[in-house]
């Protein structure tokens, strides 16, 4: 029984396994067949896409091939009609070659000919001038001159008379050119003369202060005097301080000191020659300004700083009356339009003409004249041949070495001249106060003088070093002598030596 069952158990996992096994073998072969469906379709599909890329190709191909062969073609055309034209032109050229062979051999058969008739005329000429010749008795240049002589003889009188025509003509026609030019540049530009004068005016809130400008027996007043060369005048204007002074720098100076006086409160001798050092640092630097100013409204640009700062300090210099900068400033404008209206360089004659007086900032420092100072300062600082040559003529010291100096000179001229524009008396009482100053300084041991109240007291200041009170006292007599001989004046003119000794010790 148990046997029995072990067989049968036996039989059924051996039927088991051999039905397991061909049922995986049937899914098995139905999973090849299905695989070999699907690569087949694909080699199907590759084949057809193939065929089609290559049938694609093949399009391609042969559309290029055709495209390839029509340019070909259009080639071909083009290179016949470029040698169908080539042998026109050549034909042409043939046919050119033959006509000018022919003219050039017509032209010297002509030129042959014409030889021959010179020839032939130049005997018949020479025949016909020795059969004149031996009729007139006269050869042909004696004939010639002759026949000149009594045409100039009978015709003299008309000649002279047109010739001075001609010239008169043209003289007045040059004559009015010139009055058009020189009216029309003076129309264009206006500018209002104010002569220069001799003293400043510093208006005051109050009349206690004069008081403290005055200072402790005047000794706040007199170093404020010593200290810039000045007069001042505190009784003669209520409110009203007056300045005066022949010198514009010496009076602006002042009147800086005198402003920052008043502000800080403060006034006694140390802190007046303090801001009498700091007035004229201030000044040094507007000047600088003025002349930047000054280029920048006549139009003259990229002068060096030196050449701006010598002309600021025309501002504060007179020629006649007149201040020198204004009197730059306007021949500038009326040069440049002259210049204009002339054609000639506007910018050589306007540069020209403003630095002309450029010298004078500093002929009262250094000898020589103001022309050959300015002369030897621009070519220090480089400004251009072309100017100097145009600014160097205006007192006729040097040739005028181009037409822009014709100009500058003519509008140098024009503006010295202007009704109101210059005063010769000013000039003359401003050079004889120079003069007395210098005859003061030429002695030594002087430190400094000034010469104040309108030129009728010289204040000389000498190093007490070099300078006794015996020798004060004799220099005194001497400038006074000098004076006295050199000089014409009217009523007279007192010295004043002054010798002071100052002992500046500090305790720390």
């Amino acid at each position: 029984m148990g046997t029995t069952a072990l067989l049968l158990g036996a039989v059924g996992l051996g039927l088991g396994l051999a039905a397991g096994y061909f049922g995986r073998r049937a899914i098995a072969g139905q999973a090849g067949k299905d695989a070999d469906t699907e690569i087949t379709k694909k080699i199907s599909g590759a084949e057809s896409q193939a065929k089609e890329i290559i049938l694609e190709a093949k399009e391609k191909a042969a559309a290029t091939l055709t495209e390839a062969q029509n340019e070909e073609r259009e080639r071909k055309r083009e290179i016949s009609a470029i040698e169908t034209r080539l042998l026109k032109r050549e034909e042409l050229l043939d046919e050119r070659g033959g006509t000018l062979d022919k003219e050039s051999s017509a032209v010297k058969r002509q030129a042959e000919e014409l030889k021959t008739r010179e020839t032939e005329v130049a005997g018949l000429r020479a025949e016909i001038v020795t059969r004149l010749e031996r009729v007139g008795g006269l050869s042909a240049d004696e004939a010639k001159t002759e026949i000149v002589r009594q045409v100039k003889q009978a015709n003299e009188r008309d000649l002279a008379d047109s010739l001075q025509k001609l010239m008169k003509g043209r003289h007045d026609e040059l004559e009015a050119k010139a009055g058009e030019v020189v009216t029309v540049a003076l129309q264009r530009f206006a500018r209002s003369h104010v002569a220069e004068i001799t003293t400043s005016q510093l208006p005051l809130k109050d009349d206690d202060m004069k008081g403290k400008i005055i200072g402790r027996e005047g000794r706040n007043i007199r170093a404020l005097e010593r200290a810039t060369g000045v007069e001042l005048i505190v009784d003669e204007a209520p409110d009203t301080i007056i300045i005066s002074s022949f010198d514009p720098y010496r009076r602006e100076v002042a009147r800086l000191a005198l402003q920052k006086l008043i502000k800080d409160g403060r006034i006694q001798p140390a802190k007046i020659e303090e801001k009498v050092e700091e007035a004229k640092a201030e000044l040094q630097k507007r000047i600088g300004e003025i002349g930047d100013a000054a280029a920048t409204e006549v139009g003259v640009y990229g002068l060096p700083p030196e050449i701006l700062q010598l002309l600021g300090r025309l501002q504060f210099r007179t020629s006649y009356g007149q201040n020198v900068l204004q009197h730059s400033i306007e021949m500038a404008h009326v040069a440049a339009m002259m210049a204009g209206e002339l054609g000639l360089n506007v910018e050589v004659t306007r540069k020209g003409a403003l630095l002309h007086d450029i010298g004078k900032a500093i002929d009262h420092d250094v000898e020589g004249t103001h022309v050959e100072l300015g002369r030897k300062l621009l070519k220090k600082y480089g400004i251009e041949e072309s100017v100097i040559e145009a600014m160097q003529s205006h007192h006729e010291d040097y040739p005028y070495a181009r037409p822009e100096a014709y100009v500058v000179t003519a509008a140098d001229v024009l503006s010295a001249a202007r009704p109101g524009a210059r005063r010769d008396n000013l000039e003359n009482y401003i050079k004889r106060l120079g003069d007395l100053e210098k005859i003061a300084t030429d002695f030594p041991g002087v430190k400094t003088a000034y010469a104040i109240s309108a030129g009728r007291e010289l204040r000389v200041f000498v190093t007490p070093e070099k300078i006794d009170d015996f020798r004060a006292l004799e220099l005194a007599r001497e400038i006074a002598n000098r004076v006295q001989s050199e000089l014409k004046y009217p009523g007279e003119i007192k010295v004043n030596v002054i010798r002071e000794v100052r002992a500046v010790e500090y305790a720390r």
